[in-house]
């Protein structure tokens, strides 16, 4: 016997909200019992962030979804822009945690403005955002993207990538190092001194312990700057950094669409 069923279905709701979004749709398809629990409006608000209202208010367009359950899995399964383009905004499907991207545009990129022969500001197809940032040639390759811990979500580790592209004819980015740092804890000189390395080429690098990018499902690719917890989520800001400023040699071919932080 169901015993679920004869539960009143707010009930239901509040146990299945101590659950995951995933545990809940497994469970309403093994129990007729907690099947239109998990359908309902009071269970999904639980699953989305406490301040969805707020965010959806920045949205760029509209998006009218007809229950709580789709607006979920809308934002799981299509990002969203917000505060005219700057930002995307999506969930993580399984845990319903906070994931955003910065765009190109508002990343504090050396050279990169008003300088066209050194980076190119253009559209691409693929990209979520109006613009993206191509590298023609620097000696110094300096990125940095900085986000506010009351925008993400609290106890949460975040993992914060650089999402882009590479030219066919890239050059000079064999090596380049990478870090993630809280701006009023750690300062610049000492994130330095442990950034991590990185290669944008990847496995021709023999170096130990070096990262190398990886491709993602919307074809771009992503290679790892650091990580973070974000635990009560206090007023202050995180800063990913990516550089190669040691060695002045030059450096193309690279198109960036922007740094994401997104929990592990």
């Amino acid at each position: 016997m169901d015993f679920f069923r004869l539960l009143p279905e707010g009930c239901v709701s509040d146990i299945l909200s101590f659950t995951s979004p995933k545990d809940a749709v497994i469970s309403s398809a093994i129990s007729r019992g907690f099947n239109s629990a998990a359908e309902s409006d009071l269970l999904w608000e639980k699953f989305l962030p406490e301040d969805y209202e707020d965010i959806i208010s920045r949205y760029v367009s509209p998006r009218v979804c007809s229950s709580k359950k789709e607006l979920y899995f809308s934002l799981c399964d299509s990002p969203v822009l917000m505060d005219g383009g700057k930002l995307s905004f999506s969930l993580d499907k399984k845990t319903g945690k906070k994931c955003f991207m910065i765009s190109a545009r508002e990343l504090a990129i050396s050279w990169g403005v008003d300088t066209p022969w050194y980076w190119e500001w253009i559209s691409h197809p693929d990209s979520r955002f109006p613009e993206v940032a191509h590298l023609h040639t620097v000696c110094w390759l300096d990125i940095r993207g900085t986000i506010g811990t009351q925008m993400l979500s609290k106890r949460t580790k975040y993992v914060v990538y650089l999402v882009f592209k590479l030219a066919e004819e890239h050059h000079g980015l064999e090596i380049a190092y990478a870090y993630v740092r809280f701006v009023n804890r750690v300062s610049d000189k000492e994130a330095e001194e442990r950034a991590s390395t990185l290669s944008f080429v990847g496995k021709n690098v023999k170096r130990p312990y070096v990262k190398c990018p990886q491709k993602r499902v919307d074809g771009w690719m992503e290679i790892e700057l650091g990580n973070f917890i974000n635990d009560i989520g206090d007023d202050e800001d995180v800063q990913a950094r990516l550089m190669e400023i040691k060695h002045l040699h030059g450096k193309g071919g690279l198109t960036v669409q922007g740094i994401e932080f997104r929990p592990q």
